[in-house]
């Protein structure tokens, strides 16, 4: 059923919610709990439906995820493999070979996948668990790549109200949810990752 990445983009269509929710999980997955990694249909789809770090949070059911994860295949972005010795089949995105990104480039798309159009301070903070930047200048730097590619994947949007800096969405999908109000959760991990990054600083 899954084959070798024969990625078709830029000719592809743009992705459904559900592909461009179950190719950012993966890469998250990929990014933030390694030992886990590559996923099972089971745990991508408690990924995909997680209410933290996610804007819309959905509810898809295996089927869904099966389905999304058929499509995905189709343009190279993931693809399926067994455990060494094991029978169980998990998954892995492709985003590196079928986009040709680097893990900053990478991170930045998945995080926009999964939570919409956000600012490059947004973006810095909620990519603390994939890749570290340097600061907001260096988010923006790797946004305006991802802008000037040949088929650009991320474009820039009219500043919100009440917000200081321009927001940017990923092309891949056309689906951008508006943003949400942040739970307080979202909230507590933001500021945790802040903590952990200023005490690795400080080296405490």
């Amino acid at each position: 059923m899954f084959g070798p990445p024969v990625f078709k983009f830029p000719r592809m269509d743009p992705l459904k919610q559900e592909e461009a929710r179950v190719f950012g999980a993966l890469i998250e997955k990929a990014f933030t709990t390694p030992d886990v990694y590559p996923l099972t249909t089971n745990a991508l789809a408690a990924a995909c439906n997680q209410v933290s770090n996610r804007n819309p949070v959905v509810d898809y059911d295996e089927a869904t995820i099966e389905q999304a994860l058929r499509s995905l295949d189709d343009r190279g972005l993931a693809g399926m493999t067994r455990s060494s010795g094991g029978r169980t089949v998990r998954y892995v995105h492709r985003a590196q070979t079928g986009l040709e990104l680097d893990d900053e480039q990478t991170s930045l798309v998945a995080v926009l996948l999964l939570r919409g159009a956000q600012t490059p301070g947004e973006l810095r903070t909620r990519t603390d668990r994939y890749v570290s930047f340097a600061d907001v200048a260096a988010v923006e730097e790797r946004l305006i790549d991802l802008m000037h590619r040949t088929v650009p994947l991320v474009e820039r949007l009219e500043r919100a109200p009440g917000q200081k800096e321009n927001r940017y969405r990923c092309l891949l999908t056309t689906d951008s949810p508006e943003p949400v109000q942040e739970s307080a959760d979202d909230r507590i991990a933001e500021l945790e990752a802040r903590i952990a990054a200023i005490e690795e600083a400080l080296g405490l």
